[in-house]
């Protein structure tokens, strides 16, 4: 697993609370998409060492 995809990942979900927390959607759908991003690099980092 990629410690820099982990940090993206908790990075986004902080975005993505700050913006429930102040009413921002924009914020909040850009934190989310940064968490799924960083979990689809990750995924597709493990299958790639798994082969």
């Amino acid at each position: 697993m990629s410690v820099e995809e982990k940090l993206n990942q908790a990075k986004g979900a902080i975005k993505e609370g700050v913006g429930k927390v102040t009413d921002d959607k924009k914020t909040e759908k850009e934190g989310a998409a940064e968490k799924v991003v960083s979990k689809v690099k990750e995924v597709a980092e493990d299958a790639k060492e798994a082969v």
